[in-house]
């Protein structure tokens, strides 16, 4: 769900025409090694382990080729698990703490000392025009997921102690994670859908049709045939 009314809403670079953004964020991604029978289990069945594993794999593959392409002071892989062949150059792997996912994310802000916008796995469709974020003006930035929860979050200056304890994996997530950031100046990205379930899958692959995800979810619904 989206944030707040009187907050500014974002589609596109927030710099204007001439300015380059700049290029001090940290893009942090939080991501579990594409395992079977560790990552989307929601989409077994109709998937096999092994071919939810698959999936996810693309998803990561085309979310890190994303954040590759756009511009950064730092790219940060925060990973549960070992790096792949999917890891591309130019990003330091830090390993996820132990705790829920809120303590988790609080931890992967602990790593940067400016300004970071971190997202998930879960969007193979985001784009580095969405990711360009500009902190001028502007405490946090807020992405929101069609499932109730956030696909990304931004802060100028990471302050842990914004994540740690909200309620993860609920249809509040996102409202919750967006009311501790009242009093900041927030923008606010257009939503995303999250790649939880088949459906979810069908409807990111028709909206980046030529990404890794959707070439192998077409393969699987070939060999399926």
């Amino acid at each position: 769900m989206a944030g707040g009314a009187g907050h500014e809403p974002r589609t596109g670079r927030a710099a204007g025409p001439g300015r380059s953004p700049p290029v001090t964020t940290t893009l942090l991604v939080i991501a579990k090694e594409p395992r079977p029978g560790r990552v989307k289990t929601r989409l077994t069945p109709p998937f096999t382990p092994e071919e939810a594993a698959e999936l996810a794999a693309a998803s990561l593959a085309d979310t890190l080729d994303t954040v590759a392409r756009t511009p950064a002071g730092r790219r940060v892989l925060v990973l549960e698990g070992e790096p792949g062949d999917w890891l591309p150059p130019g990003f330091e792997v830090v390993r996820q703490c132990a705790g829920g996912l809120d303590e988790r994310l609080a931890a992967a802000f602990a790593h940067c000392d400016g300004p970071a916008l971190l997202i998930g796995m879960d969007t193979p469709q985001v784009t580095p025009d969405l990711l360009t974020v500009d902190f001028t003006d502007c405490d946090a930035y807020f992405g929101p997921a069609e499932d109730g929860g956030f696909w990304a979050l931004g802060l100028a200056a990471p302050d842990p102690g914004l994540l740690r304890g909200v309620p993860m994996s609920t249809p509040h997530t996102g409202a919750a994670q967006r009311a501790r950031l009242t009093g900041l100046r927030v923008r606010d990205l257009p939503p995303l859908r999250d790649v939880d379930t088949a459906y979810d899958a069908e409807l990111v692959a028709k909206a980046a049709p030529g990404g890794r995800f959707a070439t192998e979810l077409d393969r699987l619904a070939e060999a399926r045939r």
